[in-house]
């Protein structure tokens, strides 16, 4: 069992927070196949602060997906703790997770997401004003370090713990790293040893056994999952039966794969309207049909799709095309 503040969490298994998938539609879905907790996409403080409609739309949780944490970024403490304290007040999110990981320059020159890697003065003075503010659990999520001559990794993480933050997630890449490289485990099981606070393991969890290994080896709290759950939130079910079993389950079948796309897509159909919904399913159908022999022609169909009837009918006929070829009998040898 994990448990960050007073928030009690089932199982290890979390879902990272990743932008422009994170969705309601999405985390929903994922929430349904077992994640322990799941972490909404970051939202800008300023955003919040002048209660911009996109952001204040992205602020949106089903009760269903309980416990929620909710991300927020920024730069400046003052809007940092606005946009808090409104989370706090006017959301049903269980946590507020501070994001000091985000490697893009839209962000980092803004003096929020991994720019804050580099001084743990700033991350000591602004999750303590925040925690100050705020009744639900502060937690952050973060990078081991701005690029190899940076790792302030130990530091940050203590600087949470002093300040009042209830977890960090950390990702075992450099800022300079994006998504590339290998993920440097040794560096999360140094922080584990260093602080109190529960410690969430993020980077290069791609099958259960990796999870497994994970927990292992650095001997951290939770799991954090991202890239190997786009299009497969089989990957968190399976993760989690793993851990309490043992047992590792099977791949979905072609149709379970489908089924479950389309029923992401309604979701997101309701949360947005169809047309913006359809256009930003594209990707996800892309992901849900990966590893699916023979992918390549209905992907190219799908990303020319501007309704959800043109979607359901392609993918439907695909699962039917991909189940008769499986059906039919091998051919003699001659």
């Amino acid at each position: 069992m994990l448990k960050i503040g007073d928030v009690q969490i089932d199982n290890p298994v979390v879902l990272a927070p990743m932008a422009g998938v994170c969705n309601s539609a999405f985390r929903l879905t994922v929430k349904e196949f077992g994640a322990g907790l799941v972490c909404a996409e970051m939202v800008s403080d300023k955003g919040i602060v002048f209660k911009n409609d996109r952001t204040m739309d992205m602020l949106y949780i089903d009760d269903r997906e309980y416990p929620l944490s909710l991300q927020i970024f920024g730069g400046k403490k003052e809007t940092l703790v606005e946009a808090a304290r409104f989370v706090d007040k006017n959301t049903n999110a269980a946590i507020i997770d501070i994001n000091m990981g985000c490697p893009v320059p839209k962000i980092t020159k803004c003096d929020a997401g991994a720019k804050w890697l580099l001084d743990p003065n700033k991350i000591y003075d602004m999750v303590a004003a925040v925690v100050d503010a705020v009744d639900k659990p502060v937690t952050v999520k973060m990078r081991m370090g701005w690029d190899e001559n940076h790792i302030y990794a130990v530091k940050n993480a203590q600087a949470v713990e002093r300040a009042g933050g209830s977890a960090v997630a950390l990702h075992g890449r450099t800022r300079v790293q994006m998504y590339e490289g290998t993920a440097n485990w040794d560096i999360i099981r140094e922080v584990k040893q260093s602080i109190n606070i529960p410690l969430i393991g993020n980077g290069d969890v791609m099958t259960p056994q990796d999870a497994k290994r994970m927990l292992d080896e650095t001997g951290v709290d939770g799991v954090m999952i991202g890239r190997a759950a786009l299009g497969n939130p089989w990957m968190i079910y399976r993760t989690v039966k793993y851990l309490e079993t043992g047992e590792l389950m099977g791949e979905p079948s072609v149709r379970e794969k489908i089924d479950v796309c389309l029923l992401h897509l309604d979701r997101l159909i309701a949360l947005k309207n169809e047309n913006i919904a359809v256009r930003e399913m594209r990707k996800h159908a892309a992901w849900y049909l990966k590893g699916i022999r023979g992918n390549a022609k209905v992907r190219n169909g799908v990303n020319e799709c501007e309704t959800r009837d043109q979607l359901v009918t392609l993918l439907t006929n695909y699962v039917d095309e991909v189940e008769a070829k499986m059906e039919e009998p091998e051919s003699k040898a001659v």
